[in-house]
């Protein structure tokens, strides 16, 4: 009880310095709870979703994909017969069997031309309404479609793009595209994650999504009262006897399963890249926490001393810091996760700015999620706490008659010195071996190694670094400021652990972003430079759906273009002389000029006779694992096709990243084996201008697809600006999550300065009474905050670009070989830094101002 009230004590006395500490473990357990609740939330929303949309029993095409696996590329779903409906019918149990259409190989535009689907990854759906869109929609406004000019729209999408009944839509299909007006607006029971649905009456949507009357992309079947999905499933079955083996049957719960599965891999790596962010977060509150304990115990060096004489053990002691860092953890976990529950309503309405909608009836929190906050926070405060609370406990009771503050212990800080050392040269081997590795898999093993070693040994070396890295800081920025700068030069140097340890900080949020950086600035340059070396095309056509055979010929009839490519993926199960089978092996089905448009070196053979009939090429390495040379013939069994025997006509090497390991043929030889209706379209098609005339060809080229927003040209300038957008929308994402560790740092450096500036009170009153002023002592504690801020930035930085430079070398393995580094990203960090320090210090520094000269020097 004794060592309780201690404890409430000395955490109350200092509640000022604990708030600052308390906040790095509110934010960390606030990231970790709102990142679960997030994720619990979107996984009910989708629950919810998928109960509500499948019926009793399904039944689809044999080689209809799963949910989430990709769809056929020909841009029309799989279907089956209408004659189906009747045979399930028969079926004992069944309520009612319903055809349905639906296809998400659509995209929907306004009359201005405008796509109206979604902007982030949810899909554009199109189908029949049929009595089980009941289950999850109800029609709020108008009615449903009558006819081959009527559509309805769910109100969602009607609502964000200003949509009535009356207007009127076009949706662009692999069939062609087709006008129809909104006749109806349909509202979701549940909540709709952001996809954009439209409904046509049965007829036009067989017509114009299919291409075909008399099908149906799957059959909705309703159990009769008293009859359960699985029975029903069973008679279904049996009543098609030898023919269910053409379908897939699946009850209500399978399907929702299936679906569940599909965006499970997308909620997972956002769940996990949050958490490990949170980590990062911890980590840095884990120095802040041990830099207020060990600062705190220092303070109270004279206090302890007294404890000790008085009677106070070694473990009483201990214990009381423990205790107040327990009390920490509570408090700091307990308003952590209310905050982390105003972070995931906060991430819901960010994600609802982006096309993903989610409500907040659909707010989970379940059970163990304050359970892993609390346990989470706690224990860190705890471990982080454990190391000061064990120097207090060793405290002697002579200290109570020395000054406040606790003797150096020269041997802990060699053997400190010693292990850091052993740490980062290990790390820096093991940075070695990766750069050196062959294979970029092995190289990444010592990568990891290398990036946990260099970590540990520099938050380990801190304080003997701090000694040589602020001395030529100061040399540089502090000494024209005379003796103030002198000052703030020694105080930083002070006490060395505190400074490596609030540097460390700092650090580690740093080395990521610089990290990142070099790693995102390579790839760009890398990609840039191998498309100026190797794409001998103009224009590049691509867009959300594959090019149709309409716009394809369109493309190749636009003025000034010279020639178009198309190009085709497809799958097959190849089989080589050595009898072993590769199965779904990706296929690059082109046109012959694709030689002009995209440069391949080759180790044998030439490019141009793989592209004669019945033959192809292959890359280096599946030819050396192959043992396969020019003249071999090879079994190539296509998807949804029948099986040939090609000629290897040519092996390319795999330098760079452009089609790596692609293996080519020519498309007129797909068609001998694949049939017209199951041939996919193309990806993306190539152009190339008439020469002198790419002004003219990319103008016209533009007006081509002025009516297919779906598509989009870009030269070549284009598409490595969209290539640099990519990369810097991802590494933006990536730079605002480790914004919480560096906010967490900078709390670090703010309470190591106000305890800092506690410690020295005395010294304070002494300085002012001797004649300095309070705006030179401002600038002292400012000048020494934004040292310490460039100290932690100066090792992150290098140790960042460190990292980035051995992970470039590993992508290079893959074909990335070029090292950029962004100098005007590292230079924006490091100055940015200073500043960091500049505002860190300002409440210290102005409490430091107003201190009564008097009062600091008769303090104790």
């Amino acid at each position: 009880m004794t060592v309780l009230k201690t404890s409430m004590r000395n955490f109350l006395a200092h509640k000022g310095r604990m708030a600052l500490s308390a906040v790095a473990v509110v934010l960390s357990v606030a990231f970790v709870c709102g990142t679960l609740v997030f994720s619990d939330t979107m996984s009910t929303t989708f629950d919810k979703l998928f109960a509500a949309t499948s019926s009793d029993v399904t039944l689809t095409p044999k080689n209809a994909p799963d949910a989430g696996d990709e769809g056929p590329r020909t841009g029309k779903p799989e279907t089956l017969p209408a004659a189906t409906i009747a045979q399930v019918k028969k079926a004992d149990g069944v309520k009612s069997a319903e055809g349905a259409i639906s296809s998400d190989s659509v995209t929907v535009v306004n009359s201005k031309n405008k796509d109206i689907g979604p902007s982030g990854g949810a899909p554009t759906l199109a189908g029949n309404w049929t009595k089980n869109d009941l289950r999850s929609m109800e029609i709020t406004s108008g009615h449903a479609p009558r006819g081959p000019t009527e559509v309805m729209l769910d109100a969602d999408t009607a609502d964000k793009k200003n949509l009535k009944i009356g207007d009127e839509l076009r949706t662009i299909a692999a069939t062609g595209s087709f006008t129809a007006k909104i006749t109806g607006i349909a509202t979701f029971k549940v909540t709709n994650p952001g996809a954009t649905v439209v409904y046509f009456d049965t007829a036009t949507a067989q017509r114009e999504l299919l291409g075909a009357t008399g099908r149906f992309t799957h059959v909705n079947v309703t159990a009769a009262s008293g009859v359960s999905d699985e029975r029903l499933k069973a008679n279904v079955a049996s009543t098609l006897g030898a023919g269910a083996a053409d379908y897939k049957i699946k009850t209500q719960k399978e399907s929702a399963d299936d679906n569940r599965k599909s965006v499970s891999s997308f909620l997972d790596v956002m769940k996990y890249a949050m958490l490990g962010f949170a980590g990062i977060a911890f980590l840095v509150g884990i120095f802040l926490i041990i830099n207020t304990f060990s600062m705190l115990v220092a303070q109270r060096t004279r206090e302890i001393g007294l404890m000790r004489a008085i009677g106070s053990s070694r473990k009483q002691v201990n214990r009381s810091v423990l205790v107040e860092a327990l009390l920490l953890g509570v408090v700091g976990s307990v308003l952590g996760i209310g905050a982390g529950i105003g972070l995931a309503i906060g991430l819901m309405k960010l994600m609802s700015g982006i096309g993903m909608e989610l409500s907040t009836e659909d707010l989970t929190i379940s059970a163990t999620t304050p359970v892993v906050g609390l346990l989470l926070g706690i224990i860190v405060t705890v471990l982080a706490a454990y190391l000061p609370a064990r120097r207090a406990g060793k405290v002697s009771p002579m200290a109570a008659l020395r000054d406040a503050g606790t003797p150096a212990d020269g041997k802990s800080g060699a053997v400190r010195a010693a292990l850091g050392l052993v740490l980062t040269g290990a790390g820096v081997f093991g940075l070695y071996a990766a750069a050196a590795a062959d294979k970029a898999k092995e190289g990444s093993l010592f990568l990891g190694l290398g990036v946990v070693l260099t970590l540990i040994g520099f938050v380990v070396i801190g304080p003997v670094l701090a000694a040589f890295v602020v001395r030529a800081i100061s040399a540089v920025l502090l000494r024209m400021f005379g003796p103030v700068g002198r000052m703030a030069e020694r105080n930083a140097l002070r006490n060395p652990r505190r400074t490596g340890a609030t540097g460390a900080a700092l650090m580690i949020g740093l080395a990521l972003v610089a990290c990142l950086s070099v790693v995102g600035t390579s790839m760009v340059a890398s990609a840039t430079d191998e498309l100026d070396k190797s794409v001998g095309a103009d224009f590049i056509v691509q867009g959300k759906q594959p090019v149709s055979h309409q716009v394809e010929k369109r493309l190749k009839d636009t003025p000034y273009v010279a020639h178009t490519t198309r190009f085709k993926e497809i799958k097959a199960d190849i089989t080589t002389p050595d009898g072993k089978t590769d199965k779904g092996v990706g296929l690059s089905a082109n046109d012959p000029t694709y030689v002009q448009d995209l440069r391949r070196e080759t180790t044998a053979g030439q490019m141009s006779a793989a592209y004669g009939a019945n033959a192809m090429s292959v890359g280096e390495g599946f030819a050396k694992d192959h043992h396969l040379k020019v003249g071999d013939k090879l079994k190539v069994a296509f998807d949804d096709g029948r099986t040939g025997q090609l000629k290897l006509a040519a092996i390319t090497d795999e330098e760079g990243t452009l089609d790596r390991g692609a293996m080519y043929l020519n498309i007129t030889t797909v068609e001998r084996y694949v049939d017209a209706d199951r041939m996919p379209l193309s990806d993306t098609v190539f152009a190339k201008a008439v020469d002198g005339k790419q002004d003219e060809a990319y103008a016209a080229l533009k007006k081509t697809l002025k009516t297919d927003p779906q598509l989009k040209v870009q030269d070549q300038t284009d598409f490595k600006q969209t290539l640099k957008d990519q990369v810097g929308q991802l590494l933006n994402i990536v730079y605002g999550l480790l914004g919480l560790a560096i906010i967490v740092a900078i709390l670090g450096v703010v309470n190591t300065l106000a305890l800092s500036v506690v410690e020295r009170t005395r010294e304070i009153g002494l300085m002012r009474a001797i004649g300095l002023s309070r705006r030179q002592l401002r600038r002292m504690i400012r000048m020494e905050s934004v040292v310490i801020a460039l100290f932690g930035a100066l090792l992150g930085l290098g140790l960042g670009m460190g990292w980035g430079a051995t992970a470039q070398q590993l992508l290079a393995l893959e074909g990335l070989k070029v090292l950029e580094i962004p100098w005007p990203t590292i230079i924006t960090v490091f100055v940015g830094s200073a500043f960091v320090g500049l505002f860190a210090a300002l409440i210290p520094a102005f409490r430091a101002g107003r201190m009564n000269v008097l009062n600091a020097i008769a303090t104790e």
